[in-house]
């Protein structure tokens, strides 16, 4: 059940900006938090755990000295509570000028959930594009507004639309890749509907980083990862340099549908440039998540905090 940490020891200062970063109890999620926080932003972090946050959020509000740093708790490889974690945050915000879509899992065992979808996908890749959708309203009256996706250099060629969750053909890698890829045709079909909006997405891809990602991977991924990989991986704090760069920088202002590769501009491979493989993807996602197409032109909040899409609740 979803439930808010929007508890403060002091009172809170009214900041000029908020930022959300969901997966932030750790890893590069709690790192980037950190940096907003020292920017002076209110910033509220997701996670699955309340006494993680618990524990993360005593540490944000130290080491920035900033006391508007507060928790929603959701797991979100489950619609329902990202829908509903949403509205919480747009009942308890009067603005959004960040979201950085951070949460994230690689697994070496299928697993669904009890709304019915594969946790890789769900967590990975549905739930960046319902927290944004649902939020579009939030940052349209707050523009100029700013969507970072942590996305990755690790993403695959093809989206199995036959066989989306692995129900007939599972394999943790082959899952995690399509999600990753999923998360870029996401960003660039994105980008193009946000044109003149004063909204603008962008990917990430921050590295190797120790981040706890692959800490259910069992077998001989499990031993790649801590045998080979380990040794290469950066800090959370090195790899969330270009995550709070795009959240944050000036230099940056205006910039939309690009992928930045940890703190420098890259292109992708040809596959992420395929519209039409783009625009299936927007419809499929759209389908699963039971959300119509947003009016670009009139975004609104409803009473109950979430866009006007005619999401069946």
């Amino acid at each position: 059940m979803t439930h808010s940490l929007f508890r403060s020891p002091d009172q809170s200062p009214d900041l000029a900006r908020t930022a959300l970063v969901s997966g932030g109890t750790s890893g590069i999620g709690r790192a980037t938090a950190l940096k907003l926080a020292q920017q002076g932003m209110k910033v509220v972090i997701t996670g699955r755990d309340a006494a993680r946050a618990e524990e993360a959020l005593a540490i944000l509000r130290r080491d920035s000295g900033n006391p508007a740093v507060f928790a929603l708790i959701a797991n979100h490889a489950e619609p329902g509570q990202v829908l509903r974690l949403a509205q919480t945050f747009g009942q308890h915000n009067q603005r959004l000028d960040v979201l950085v879509n951070n949460v994230g899992g690689n697994f070496s065992a299928r697993k669904v959930g009890e709304e019915g979808f594969e946790r890789t996908w769900a967590l990975n890749h549905l739930s960046y594009v319902q927290l944004t959708l649902i939020l579009l309203p939030l940052l349209h009256a707050s523009a100029p507004a700013r969507i970072v996706n942590v996305a990755s250099f690790y993403y695959g060629n093809t989206i199995r639309f036959d066989d989306l969750q692995g129900a007939r053909n599972w394999n943790g890698n082959t899952a995690y890749l399509q999600s990753k890829l999923a998360n870029l045709l996401f960003t660039y079909a994105l980008a193009r509907r946000l044109a003149g909006t004063g909204l603008t997405v962008n990917a990430v891809n921050p590295g190797r980083v120790d981040t706890g990602i692959n800490r259910e991977l069992t077998g001989p991924a499990r031993w790649l990862d801590a045998a080979v990989f380990q040794r290469l991986k950066k800090t959370p704090a090195q790899g969330a340099a270009g995550v709070v760069a795009m959240a944050s920088d000036p230099a940056v202002d205006g910039i939309s549908g690009r992928y930045v590769d940890r703190t420098r501009f890259k292109l992708t491979r040809p596959i992420t440039q395929d519209q039409g493989l783009q625009e299936q993807l927007w419809r499929v996602t759209l389908e699963q998540l039971g959300l119509n197409e947003p009016d670009w032109a009139a975004l609104t909040l409803n009473a109950a905090g979430s866009v006007e899409t005619g999401h069946e609740t």
